[in-house]
């Protein structure tokens, strides 16, 4: 059976997509849950322009990213925190603090999800912050952790 996709199924494909499913697949579980409707020839045409609109977004979105990547790269953020003698830090600096640190020096914001630190920050010096702003497009900010 034919469908039209109304919603991006993994696996499966994205919203607009037409897709062959098996019958029961597709009454049972697809329609039902809105996840899909039946391809006829009205819904061909509203998936074609569904089709179009997802296309434009992504380029639109694949833009707006590589232009805040060609703002952000190799911009250097300071950040301070409160350290002992030997350098290491009274806390930690995760991903939250590093996107205020970027909003302070850059006036950009940041979501917290785009920031890639494997673990928090736990001592003074340089760092390399990797932001995945797309799923094209990653750029790396320095991170200068400096004694409060």
């Amino acid at each position: 059976m034919k469908v039209i996709l109304t919603k991006t199924v993994e696996d499966l494909g994205e919203k607009g997509d037409v897709v062959e499913v098996a019958n029961g697949y597709a009454r049972n579980y697809l329609v039902p849950k809105k996840f899909a409707v039946k391809a006829s020839d009205g819904a061909l045409k509203q998936a074609e322009s569904m089709r179009v609109a997802r296309i434009e977004a992504d380029r639109k979105s694949l833009d707006e990213a590589q232009a805040l990547a060609d703002t952000l790269a190799g911009m250097r953020v300071v950040v301070a925190a409160r350290a002992g003698d030997a350098g290491n830090l009274f806390g930690s600096i995760g991903a939250a603090d590093i996107g205020e640190a970027i909003v302070k020096f850059t006036g950009i914001d940041i979501d917290k999800k785009v920031i890639q630190i494997a673990e928090p920050i736990r001592e003074i010096g340089l760092h390399e912050i990797a932001l995945k702003l797309h799923s094209e497009i990653e750029v790396s900010v320095t991170l200068d952790v400096i004694p409060a």
